[in-house]
């Protein structure tokens, strides 16, 4: 019986004229076909050609997969082939190109990305906002944290930008702006080439802005379809300008950091990473940079996000502090 679904999808697959088809095979028997688009944090993204969204399905949840569509495969090694995918007595043949037959265990497999995917494909972005108001000393509150980026097959390149505003009667007013622009090439076995612009201004830390730009190398230490953790480090070059002051600073450091993903918990997602910033022109001098996001997933790719923003500099300007961070709340929806 099993067997006669199968045919049957494939079948139907060959019939329609609009996608260049892909079948999956639940546990349970079901099939779908339609258009791998994606899949990356255990979850594998199929368009279809009768229904105005996408599907997402858990990879876990994939017995057999049988696509037309050349795809870029990605395993747990760090191994890339580029060709299509089989089913064959519960293994994956994946059918390079150059290499040929190669087969691997389902679970092997932590990236498939079709060849030919549109501009608009290859974009993802998101928005999170708050906003937070209280009659005592009329105290407002505004916050927003946004992310888009664009990914190939070798290379992404990705962008974040927040902002908090808070005011009420009798205190300074308090801003801070963060941001990033990230771009990262891949190499083999889960090495990769970073280059990335971060930017702070901070009223807390009389910064009128903080430019830092740091080039290095990173390594994914483990990625699989439940979770990923990766090590890098290089050498960045610190520009800041203080609020009043004359004695605005440059430096030169060198930088390390660590980050972990975890996205196979049900809906919730969790994210951290930390980045410490020892000082090779200014003697004793340590920044470090830490994030932390939890993320709840809710129907129509939205969600609820908390997180926590960290700035730690061991030598602040004078009147500054060392320890500058946001714990923001926030509702957000993703594409």
């Amino acid at each position: 019986m099993k067997n006669y679904l199968i045919a049957l999808g494939l079948f139907l697959s060959s019939v329609s004229s609009i996608y260049s088809q892909d079948s999956l095979v639940f546990k349970n028997g079901n099939i779908i076909v339609g258009e791998i688009q994606s899949l990356g944090n255990g979850v594998v993204t199929i368009e279809t050609d009768y229904s105005d969204d996408d599907f997402t399905i858990l990879w876990t949840e994939i017995e057999e997969a049988y696509t037309e569509s050349l795809l870029t495969m990605v395993t747990v090694d760090g191994d890339r082939y580029y060709g299509t995918l089989r089913t064959d007595n519960g293994k994956l043949v994946i059918m390079d190109e150059d290499e040929g037959e190669i087969i691997v265990s389902r679970n092997e497999i932590v990236s498939l990305k079709p060849l030919d995917k549109k501009f608009l494909d290859r974009l993802y972005a998101g928005i999170d906002l708050g906003l937070t108001f209280t009659k005592a000393r009329d105290q407002r509150q505004f916050t927003l944290r946004s992310r888009a980026g664009y990914l190939t097959e070798k290379w992404s390149i990705d962008m974040n930008y927040n902002v908090l505003n808070s005011s009420q009667n009798d205190t300074e007013d308090i801003h801070r702006t963060d941001g990033n622009i990230a771009i990262k090439y891949i190499l083999p076995r889960e090495w990769y080439i970073t280059a990335q612009v971060d930017f702070l201004s901070s009223t807390d830390q009389l910064l009128d802005l903080r430019t830092n730009s740091r080039i290095g190398v990173g390594k994914y230490l483990i990625r699989t379809n439940k979770l990923y953790w990766g090590i890098q480090g290089g050498v960045s070059y610190n520009v800041e300008d203080y609020e009043g002051f004359n004695n605005d600073r440059e430096s030169t450091e060198a930088w390390f950091g660590t980050g972990f993903n975890v996205y196979d918990i049900g809906d919730f997602s969790l994210l951290t990473n930390i980045v410490v910033y020892p000082s090779l022109t200014e003697s004793d001098r340590i920044r470090i940079d830490y994030n932390l996001d939890l993320q709840y997933d809710l129907p129509l790719d939205f969600y609820v996000k908390t997180g926590l923003t960290l700035n730690y500099d061991s030598e602040p300007i004078e009147g500054g502090v060392e320890t500058d961070y946001v714990w923001q709340t926030s509702f957000g929806w993703s594409w």
